[in-house]
């Protein structure tokens, strides 16, 4: 099931690494390395989450995920939004865009470096209120009760959020923008007008995907109940509009997918700058990464990993509010890459560390029994 899963990205990592030897030799083969590793260990945790959203698809969409989804993560968020970023803040066309990135890339790195404040207000309030909205709902297994039970009783207001995320841009616009490192001077309006867009985008996003989602459940629970009263007239019929709603719920939720992935993407660019400036260098080191993340994204699916370790889910979340605020911050702070990588790993290892805890407390033994033989079986 390994090689079944992460083959692609074995297979992709050794022809991107030998294309960056050929190009730029030993120097490009040792940078697209590192930005590999960069990428995964800053987006560690956007698997778990993607992971949780994946399972609810059909294999179809797994693979879409798979194929298309690394087209745009690659392509699109890569390579062609660090240029569109210089071209809308530079007010540059888009060849004279992408002539810059590639003859004159110190002035290109800085002038994507400018636009960083407007990036991390829209990235860090997206990933806020995918965070916010976690945290507040109900659920059945609680890793920080302590945090969670008071959290999931207030929740209950439903634009408590909403309400929280601008406070924090507010927040963010009156303190950190005020005076900002990259590109210099007051970006107050720049980070209000980005952190909306970002609620904006969630809000549009994840409301469609929500919607289509809580309408197939619906669609399942009244197609059991008929064909428990009813012939197989009536199934059959169910059975096609719950295909067809899945096909809606799935799109959206793919769509939900890579506007996630984007957030979690912008960290991982600005970052690549401070190895290199070459932008298809950063493409090709970046793509492999991601690369990783998805396939990694499938195996956790596949393996059943989120059912059989339960605070995966949770720690990946709090991982996602941590990042959330150092995009915020970094607004006007510099903070490290390894630094925002480490915090996504240790919450992520901790969470896991107290699944494995709370299995072998109620006799098991990490996965589910019945799970692992099956998956093994078929492949």
């Amino acid at each position: 099931m390994l090689l079944k899963t992460f083959g692609w990205s074995f297979a992709i990592t050794a022809l991107g690494l030998a294309l960056a030897g050929v190009l730029w030799g030993w120097q490009g083969l040792a940078i697209v390395g590192i930005l590999s590793v960069l990428e995964v260990s800053v987006s560690f945790d956007n698997a778990v989450i993607n992971a949780g959203i994946l399972r609810k698809m059909n294999a179809f969409w797994q693979k879409i995920f798979l194929t298309v989804g690394i087209l745009i993560a690659v392509f699109a968020m890569r390579l062609v939004f660090p240029v569109a970023i210089v071209a809308i803040t530079a007010k540059l066309g888009p060849i004279e865009a992408i002539n810059l990135a590639i003859n004159d890339k110190a002035q290109y790195q800085e002038l994507v470096t400018s636009a960083h404040p407007a990036i991390a207000a829209f990235g860090g309030i997206f990933l806020l209120m995918i965070f916010l909205d976690f945290i507040f709902e109900e659920r059945d297994y609680k890793w920080l009760s302590w945090i969670e039970k008071p959290m999931a009783k207030i929740g209950k207001l439903d634009t408590l959020s909403v309400i929280i995320a601008l406070v924090a841009l507010l927040v963010a616009a009156m303190t950190v923008a005020t005076d900002v490192a990259h590109g210099g001077g007051d970006k107050s309006a720049t980070v209000l007008l980005s952190g909306v867009a970002g609620l904006i985008t969630y809000l549009i996003v994840g409301g469609v995907s929500g919607y289509f989602e809580a309408k197939l459940e619906d669609e399942d629970e009244d197609e059991d109940e008929e064909a428990d009263e009813a012939a197989a007239a009536p199934a059959t019929k169910g059975n096609g509009s719950a295909v067809g709603l899945a096909g809606k719920a799935a799109f959206f939720m793919f769509l939900y997918l890579e506007v996630i992935d984007a957030s979690f993407s912008f960290d991982g660019v600005i970052g690549a700058f401070a190895i290199t400036n070459d932008i298809f260098m950063m493409a090709l080191g970046l793509g492999i990464g991601a690369m990783y993340i998805r396939s990694l994204t499938v195996f956790l699916v596949r393996k059943g990993s989120l059912d059989d370790y339960v605070y995966l889910e949770h720690g990946a979340h709090y991982a996602i509010g941590a990042l959330a605020v150092i995009l915020l911050i970094t607004i006007k702070y510099e903070i490290s890459e390894v630094i925002t990588g480490l915090v996504g790993v240790v919450l992520i290892g901790l969470s896991f560390a107290s699944s494995v805890i709370r299995n072998r407390r109620e006799g098991k033994p990490g996965d589910t029994s019945g799970d692992k033989p099956e998956v093994v079986s078929g492949v």
